[in-house]
């Protein structure tokens, strides 16, 4: 059965408010953000960009990636790699529990709210269509916003281990996505996009022999 609008608008905000609530806040366009709010508007920018037809249950998926994930910290767990790996795991699927609660409650049907879950889960990607949209768009956003920060705060990374982070998440996306990002499209931080170009020139390289 077809959802209205005010659906639609009633499930986002519930989003937004939850999201909302992070109390880390950070600094955007000259104001204050709740960090995993303004997190989701990014995330809505860049799917406006790059899939400007996508339907409403993707939007809500795309909003919802990281819903209330201050509640999950990475402390909690073994600051190892067997503990990054658990804590990943487990946040995909508190995640998409919490954005399937809502959608239950804005008054989805059981077939939005499961094509949701799946997609802020992460299941399936590269087989699901849906999956791999919101892996794509989280890795958009990534270049364009958060991997100078990221870069920040590991000073001590060699270029290589850089290079080699920046392939695991080139592979991650699917061929559209590389030409969206290749494009120009996407705001690349310029003392970055040597590392980038060289990256995706190695990986392409790889990919052929």
């Amino acid at each position: 059965m077809p959802q209205t609008q005010s659906t639609y608008a009633k499930a986002l905000a519930l989003i937004d408010a939850a999201n909302g609530a992070d109390p880390n806040q950070v600094s955007a366009g000259g104001k204050e953000w709740p960090k995993e709010l303004l997190y989701s508007e990014r995330m809505s920018d860049m799917l406006e960009r790059y899939a400007p037809d996508a339907d409403d249950p993707m939007k809500l998926a795309i909003r919802a990636q990281h819903i209330e994930r201050w509640k999950s910290p990475r402390s909690d767990y073994p600051m190892d790699r067997i503990g990054y790996l658990k804590w990943r795991k487990d946040l995909y699927k508190i995640q998409a529990n919490t954005a399937a609660k809502l959608l239950l409650q804005a008054g989805y049907d059981d077939e939005v709210i499961e094509r949701v879950r799946n997609s802020v889960a992460k299941k399936n990607i590269k087989a699901s269509a849906d999956t791999q949209l919101l892996e794509d768009v989280t890795d958009l956003v990534f270049m364009e916003h958060y991997m100078l920060e990221f870069v920040g705060k590991h000073p001590d990374y060699s270029e290589e281990k850089w290079i080699e982070i920046i392939q695991k998440t080139w592979r991650k996306m699917s061929s559209a996505a590389h030409d969206f990002a290749l494009s120009g499209k996407i705001n690349l931080p310029e003392s970055l996009l040597p590392l980038v170009q060289r990256a995706v020139a190695d990986a392409s390289g790889q990919d052929e022999t």
